[in-house]
């Protein structure tokens, strides 16, 4: 498997008065989808966080915004890894509704150690994981919709 696929229903609390995707929501949606896909590769964050004491913070991220979505709008949204580096992880995220792509995002993780808040090299068995998944035709760009 090389795309994940998670949905989510816009809700109220998500959009601002006039009943659009408030942007700083969609972030938020965005660290859940990721939250999702750590558990879905085997790596729980309660596991990595808690017990392996490593961190993935986002040290960069880009994002485009194409069409609004509206609170009650079903949202789909896919993750590709585009790469894997030593300590970094690349991410290409595509948010799709009922009538095409709504935003995209580029997001790049690092392994951090949380006892210390350093790059880490992603540890063996991680890295496997990470690799068995690499979509290695789309690099860093979006998937399409």
């Amino acid at each position: 498997m090389s795309e994940f696929s998670f949905e989510r229903r816009l809700r109220f609390a998500d959009c601002d008065p006039s009943g659009i995707a408030y942007f700083p929501s969609y972030l938020n949606m965005l660290n859940g989808v990721v939250e999702d896909f750590w558990g879905d590769i085997g790596f729980p964050w309660p596991e990595l966080i808690g017990s392996r004491k490593i961190g993935a913070p986002t040290v960069h991220l880009t994002c485009d915004f194409s069409r609004p979505s509206m609170f009650g709008d079903l949202l789909t949204f896919k993750l590709r890894i585009g790469k894997v580096g030593r300590a970094s992880l690349h991410l290409a995220h595509v948010v799709s509704g009922a009538d095409g792509t709504r935003w995209r995002a580029g997001q790049i993780l690092a392994a951090t150690s949380l006892e210390n808040h350093h790059a880490i090299p992603w540890p063996d068995d991680i890295r496997g994981a990470l690799e068995r998944h690499l979509h290695a035709d789309e690099g860093t760009q979006a998937v399409s919709s």
